[in-house]
């Protein structure tokens, strides 16, 4: 006679029961059908198990509630904003309550003396972007998903973006956080003045923690002043060392672009497929290079761009007379993930190495898709050395995806020997950890797992991520 696993149902009743009992009607969601739409990111290949309840959240006493009832009850909490992420970082895991920001939508304040914003973790990025606008102030990261990822999504996982070659990454945007710790306390981490050195960097801390450390309920970010306008330089190359050699040549030149992007053909035929943004061209690999220096210095970085792009190789290049035209290749740059998703399963990596190795990082990414057979398509901020690499394989064929894998595998390998790491701006998430190991010490993991305890002692925060 053998004997089953036990039930739990009596768990799932309970804790159901507790929540219904503690939040406001309409946060909690039970639907399955409703739960399998948020059970998972936009990483294709990592897996995830059934959560057993959805809230969306609309303030932070939503979120204290939430945490307290997963406290009582040993109930893991996965906290996810729109979902676009593709590391598997905000995947449920078995019997977790999934905990949604994306109701949290309420820009609480835009300051234009102190030059910053506060606003709730459901703010779309481009909505903050817009609404700091109109204020004469920008907010610059600008990761490829800004018109549909949100500030909190971004705070966990420190996204980056087009203009953080010249601007930086969210978290050096960000000022002040409000967040629910792992005891269900509600505190206030970081500071609103332009200086402050008081104590360890907690906020700091948080950004880049993948919801592992706490849930953030309210975030202050610094502005600047709206970006200047911006000239563009547009170089077509026939081979993708050649360009890797452009933006190699542009780091020497002491240049800092306000971008500098990659795409490949791949990309191109995939977004003009989807959306008919007439890009066919006739080169292997576009690179978009911008400035916004005022005057005359712009035009001395553009013709600086200009050169180092026809020096490595360049079958054409220019700088772009139709703002229209350039905006174009830019919001292409901006859709090729979701145009490449149609074509089938994307696993996707986000290498980051120094830019003097992105020549050869881009040499060593066509040689795995030749080891392994497997279509690789390259988008990059280039300029950064941050590159993503997009393996793609038909659905359903076993084989190809486990070439895929090794791939995978091969390149995050290929980046540290380069030095560098295995994630510039998506995060560790579920598909990234063997690298993280590969990349870390024993002695430093060694200490992350120690702030990952000291933090969340009772382990319910997004458990089995990162570490």
């Amino acid at each position: 006679m053998t004997s089953s696993a036990p039930s739990t149902a009596p768990l799932t009743n309970l804790v159901v029961a507790r929540l219904t009992e503690v939040l406001p009607e309409g946060r909690l969601v039970t639907d399955p059908q409703v739960l399998a739409s948020y059970s998972h990111d936009e990483a294709e290949w990592a897996p995830y198990a059934p959560p057993l309840a959805v809230v969306r959240a609309r303030d932070t006493a939503d979120v204290q509630a939430v945490v307290r009832v997963c406290l009582e009850h040993s109930v893991p909490l996965v906290t996810r904003g729109a979902g676009t992420g593709l590391s598997g970082g905000a995947n449920a895991v078995d019997g977790c309550v999934i905990l949604s920001t994306e109701r949290m939508t309420r820009i609480v304040e835009v300051n234009g003396i102190e030059r910053l914003a506060v606003v709730q973790p459901g703010v779309v990025n481009d909505d903050l972007r817009a609404a700091v606008a109109e204020h004469g102030l920008w907010y610059p990261p600008d990761p490829a998903s800004a018109p549909w990822s949100t500030i909190g999504g971004n705070v966990a996982t420190n996204a980056g973006g087009l203009c953080c070659v010249k601007y930086g990454v969210t978290r050096d945007y960000v000022l002040e956080l409000e967040v629910v710790n792992g005891l269900g306390e509600i505190v206030r981490l970081g500071r609103r003045t332009a200086k402050g050195v008081a104590g360890y960097d907690m906020a700091g801390l948080i950004v880049g923690s993948e919801g592992t450390l706490g849930v953030v309920t309210e975030v202050t970010v610094r502005l600047r002043d709206l970006q200047p306008p911006q000239r563009t330089v547009a170089g077509y190359f026939s081979s993708i060392v050649d360009t890797g050699n452009a933006v190699e040549a542009i780091g020497a030149s002491g240049v800092v672009p306000s971008a500098l992007e990659l795409i490949d053909k791949h990309c191109l035929a995939a977004v003009d497929k989807w959306k008919n943004m007439g890009l066919s061209v006739d080169a292997n690999v576009v690179l978009l290079g911008r400035t916004d220096a005022p005057g005359a210095a712009g035009e001395h970085e553009a013709q600086v761009m200009l050169e180092a792009f026809e020096t490595a190789g360049a079958t054409w290049a220019a700088a772009s007379s139709d703002p229209e035209e350039a905006e174009a290749l830019f919001a292409a740059r901006r859709l090729a993930y979701p145009a490449l998703e149609r074509l089938g399963p994307v696993l996707t990596e986000d290498v980051c190495v120094p830019k003097a190795a992105v020549p050869e990082m881009l040499r060593r990414i066509e040689k795995a898709a030749v080891d392994n057979d497997t279509l690789i398509a390259n988008i990059a901020h280039a300029g950064d050395g941050n590159l993503h690499p997009l393996l793609i394989t038909d659905v359903g064929d076993t084989a190809a995806r486990e070439r895929a894998e090794t791939a995978f595998r091969q390149i995050i390998a290929d980046a540290l020997d380069l030095g560098g790491t295995v994630t510039g701006e998506h995060g560790v998430g579920l598909l990234k950890r063997d690298g993280l190991h590969q990349e870390l010490s024993a002695e430093e993991l060694a200490m992350q797992r120690a702030v990952k305890q000291a933090l969340d002692p009772h382990g319910i925060f997004n458990p089995g991520k990162v570490l």
